[in-house]
């Protein structure tokens, strides 16, 4: 794993982890991050401020994707070699209970509220919801083909799914107990949602009024009214886009594009792209610095990541939406990214 520092702008470390590390994810309590080991079965705990891995928890085949709780307390993990997600007690360090969904899970996302765990299961083509409480599985959903990327909404009652073997999104409605409305008492589908060909990935507005949906088959992005569960448009981004991020106002949505190795800043409220930056080869997950100024762009083909501004000006000072800034070396096939911020004493 490869660490890099946003104030020197520099590759400041790299660190041993397991075998085929494929995804990362920070704790939002402790200056931790946590590296899932595809081929060794584990995730590696490393200490932010001094780049150090601190433990090794043993989980089970092929663990693809993490997701922190927003305690910070436990981690959930899926397991897309034994089929099955991990649950993590972090600040005990070890694995304490493992649950059964469906085949080849490729995501376990962990709802706002803590209470809902979402796991997609691209093998089976379904989705698993689990009470994230009694560590049991509540409702399977099929029918979404080559289940995928999945996002929850912040009051945590509805969450998405891209079905990346077809052109839709599936829209589950999370089981509210307290709701005044019996049918929300339970996980209940609400619809499929025609996209575009392939929708690998979805990026979710922070107030969670709309998602933005990566259509790698068509090079589109399509618009998902979150209130309502209607596409309002699909527009032209780029040449195979697959990947995502909203400025934490909302105002601008990012989309890398891997088939032209260019970062695309569409406007939100103007309902159009604004910019398109170039950038190093097979653009794939982004990230936004904890500020929002800078924007990350992993190059998956070329082993670096992109560094953008995400606001700068010209020499008449007329302002520019996202201008590459410096590249920074990542290691080979880099695959995952994600941002901590802390204060050094």
């Amino acid at each position: 794993m490869t660490v890099l520092d946003l104030v020197n702008m520099v590759s400041a470390k790299t660190i041993p982890v397991g075998a085929d590390p494929v995804a990362v994810a920070v704790n939002p309590k402790k200056n931790e991050v946590y590296v899932a080991n595809a081929g060794s079965g584990t995730i590696s705990v490393i200490d932010a401020a001094t780049n150090r891995v601190t433990a090794t928890i043993s989980v089970h085949r092929e663990p693809v994707s993490i997701d922190v709780n927003a305690e910070g307390t436990r981690a959930y993990v899926a397991n897309s070699g034994s089929n099955n997600v991990s649950v993590i007690d972090l600040r005990a360090r070890q694995q304490i209970a493992t649950v059964g969904v469906g085949e080849s899970p490729a995501i376990a996302r962990i709802s706002p509220d803590g209470n809902t765990l979402v796991v997609t299961n691209r093998g089976a083509s379904s989705v698993s919801i689990v009470d994230a409480r009694s560590l049991t599985v509540r409702a399977v959903f099929t029918g979404c083909s080559q289940a995928s990327d999945a996002v929850i909404l912040p009051d945590s009652s509805k969450a998405f799914v891209a079905c990346s073997g077809s052109h839709q999104v599936m829209t589950i409605g999370l089981a509210r107990p307290k709701s005044e409305l019996p049918e929300e008492h339970t996980d209940h589908l609400l619809d499929f949602l025609d996209v575009g060909p392939q929708p690998i990935h979805l990026a979710l507005k922070p107030d969670g009024g709309e998602i933005f949906v990566s259509n790698f088959g068509s090079d589109t992005i399509s618009e998902i009214a979150t209130s309502n569960n209607e596409v309002g448009w699909s527009y032209m981004i780029g040449e195979h886009p697959w990947g995502g991020a909203v400025s934490a106002d909302n105002s601008t949505l990012w989309v890398s594009n891997s088939g032209d190795n260019t970062i695309a800043a569409y406007s939100i409220d103007d309902g159009q792209r604004v910019n398109t930056v170039q950038v190093g080869d097979g653009p794939g997950p982004l990230a936004l610095s904890s500020d929002g100024f800078l924007l990350l762009a992993v190059d998956t083909l070329s082993g670096d990541v992109s560094v953008l501004r995400t606001l700068s000006y010209t020499p008449k000072g007329q302002p520019v939406t996202g201008s590459l800034f410096t590249v920074l070396a990542a290691g080979r096939s880099p695959n995952a990214i994600a941002v901590k911020g802390f204060r050094v004493p």
